[in-house]
């Protein structure tokens, strides 16, 4: 009996979406599915790079472009709403397409709205059912809802109880769409090995804020006297690395180099990232946020962490080293991670 094929398709924005897929698509592997791969961008590129033996497709780029002051980030991306909607129109005829030439049984959309099939099982990831946008976030939360109600399912990467990740991102008193709560999702193990870094710098998200957030720490850490790990985020062809005085620097790592480079590391410095904190509470680590400017969604899961005393956060642009002084009162994000049923997620590709 042939395979059936499932789409898996993650949104290109930063690389948290497509690296919250890896653990579904070996899931899906396992349970003798087979998984077909469509994004674009970096976020097709590690995928690639990740399964170098699975079957690709492009799909069109949002190519969302931000402001480098966080007053006007969110006006910037409102003025890219046409372009948007562009989008989500050319996925919905790519879907189509795929399905009729690939023979697809089902689909998985971690956030590409326009990824979606009316005949076959499709299902959307998200973690925000409510989309935190300042003053439009009631406007910005009916769109992501009635957007997700088109679709067969949503599956949120969270606890449904507290206590949770998301917050009210997450959890709505009501729905007008099946929603199934999954688990957190991270493609890392805690292991244990000798810790090597005092600190792990581990860079993503979306440019210029990347680089400028790049350029401020390589500034704070360049004299720093214990050893630290200094991750870019830049999706190259190939994986370097270079030694500055105690900053061992790399433009990316994946996989199990990343895994063992972080579990090897004391504290790990990042963006407020959902994907971020789920590999944070999977690997327990004490960590230090620093929220995108402008990503309120960021923003109020660094303040929701650090005022329960898990982690410690700042703003970018009040980050220093004395910041990280208090960092060992922390408590660390530490979750009992309990193994989703994935037999149970999947039971929806296993009808005719």
């Amino acid at each position: 009996m042939p395979k059936k094929r499932i789409l898996v398709a993650p949104l290109n924005w930063g690389l948290g979406h497509a690296t919250r897929c890896i653990p579904i698509i070996n899931e899906l592997i396992r349970q003798n599915f087979e998984p077909i791969i469509a994004s674009d961008g970096a976020a097709l590129q590690l995928l690639q790079k990740e399964f170098p033996d699975l079957e690709y497709h492009i799909l069109p780029e949002y190519n969302i472009s931000y402001s480098k002051k966080k007053a006007f980030f969110k006006w910037k991306l409102l003025l890219q709403t046409p372009k948007i909607i562009s989008v989500i129109r050319k996925e919905k005829e790519i879907t189509r397409k795929l399905v009729q030439s690939q023979n697809i049984s089902g689909i998985i959309s971690d956030n590409r709205w326009g990824v979606r099939h009316k005949k076959i099982p499709s299902v959307f990831i998200t973690h925000q059912l409510k989309v935190l946008s300042g003053s439009s976030t009631i406007i910005s939360s009916k769109i992501q809802q009635m957007l997700i109600s088109k679709f067969t399912e949503c599956w949120v990467p969270d606890f449904e109880e507290a206590p949770n990740l998301s917050g009210k991102m997450g959890h709505l008193d009501k729905t007008l769409f099946p929603v199934k709560y999954i688990g957190p999702l991270s493609r890392f193990s805690k292991l244990l090995f000798p810790i090597k870094y005092k600190y792990a710098i581990v860079l993503s998200g979306p440019e210029p804020q990347r680089e400028i957030l790049e350029k401020l720490l390589l500034k704070e850490f360049e004299n720093h006297t214990s050893p630290i790990l200094f991750i870019r985020g830049v999706l190259e062809k190939e994986s370097t690395s270079e030694t500055i005085g105690n900053l061992r620097i790399y433009n990316y790592l994946l996989g199990k180099e990343l895994e063992k480079a972080l579990n090897c590391s004391e504290a790990i410095i990042c963006r407020s990232g959902y994907t971020s904190i789920m590999d944070l509470a999977k690997m327990e680590k004490k960590a230090f946020l620093i929220p995108t400017p402008g990503q309120p969604e960021q923003e109020y899961l660094a303040n929701r962490l650090s005022a329960a005393s898990l982690v410690g956060s700042c703003a970018q642009n009040k980050f220093s080293l004395k910041k990280l002084e208090n960092l060992e009162l922390t408590k660390g994000l530490r979750f009992n991670f309990i193994t989703t049923s994935f037999y149970s997620v999947f039971s929806l590709f296993q009808g005719k």
